[in-house]
């Protein structure tokens, strides 16, 4: 999985515009059509925080799982109530405690690139879960990947200290189904006009239905839901992000 902290301390600004509110909404919508008493949440890779304040808001009780120390640091200094941050890898964690559902958002499960991450992953999610519970998550769709390529793109965003200009160029490897996301980042400080440059690589890997429904059957789970995110959609070659729900089984 890739290391956010180089530039950990620019996240939030970066996704500022991100609707975090809207998509834990989806979230808790869609894990209540099947659990509607849920209660306790585990999220992996719960990055500072920003889904979690959400769903803490809408009266669960959330544990997240995040490897990023500075991340961590992050989510802490929020303050969010009902909340628990441990600093962890998602795919070798242990918490004795079970729970309702398990959520991982903003495509962290496309970060896991091999089989054995991702199988070590998903048994412990099951581990981790209520008999029943589900486990939610989104992955990019390699069939809007081959269609509409992981083109470069461009943003910049500013608060009242920084300005920062994020470059993304990516390399498509066919044979791993991965998409190697190059970062550039420039951070101007608005004081001084100091710019620091931060460069990262970001491994994704992009799933079919027959990969997702194969590795559920392989650790215990079954798809009884997918479309795609946040919209509610049938998945297409148009859809980047498709959400699954599955139950164990």
């Amino acid at each position: 999985m890739s290391n956010f902290n180089l530039y950990s301390k620019y996240y939030d600004l970066l996704y500022r515009d991100k609707d975090y509110e809207s998509e834990s909404a989806y979230v808790v919508k869609t894990l209540k059509t099947y659990l509607p008493n849920l209660s306790s949440l585990l999220e992996l890779g719960c990055g500072s925080g920003s889904h979690a304040k959400y769903f803490a808001d809408q009266g669960l009780m959330v544990t997240g799982i995040e490897r990023s120390e500075e991340m961590v640091e992050q989510a802490i200094a929020k303050e969010i109530k009902n909340f628990e941050i441990v600093t962890a890898d998602i795919s070798a964690f242990s918490l004795n405690k079970k729970f309702d559902a398990i959520i991982s958002l903003f495509h962290v499960i496309s970060y896991l690139t091999s089989n054995d991450q991702l199988i070590a992953t998903f048994k412990n999610a099951y581990d981790h879960l209520e008999e029943n519970g589900l486990f939610l998550f989104d992955i990019w769709y390699s069939p809007a990947v081959y269609t509409q390529k992981a083109l470069p793109r461009i943003k910049k965003i500013r608060n009242n200290e920084f300005e920062v200009t994020r470059f993304a160029n990516s390399l498509s490897e066919a044979n791993t189904n991965t998409v190697i996301v190059n970062f550039d980042i420039f951070i101007r400080n608005l004081q001084d006009s100091t710019i620091n440059e931060l460069t990262e690589a970001h491994p994704m890997r992009h799933f079919s239905f027959p990969e997702i429904e194969l590795l559920a059957a392989h650790t215990g789970f079954k798809v009884i839901k997918s479309e795609e995110f946040l919209t509610g959609s049938a998945a297409s070659e148009n859809t980047w992000g498709v959400c699954f729900v599955l139950q164990k089984i």
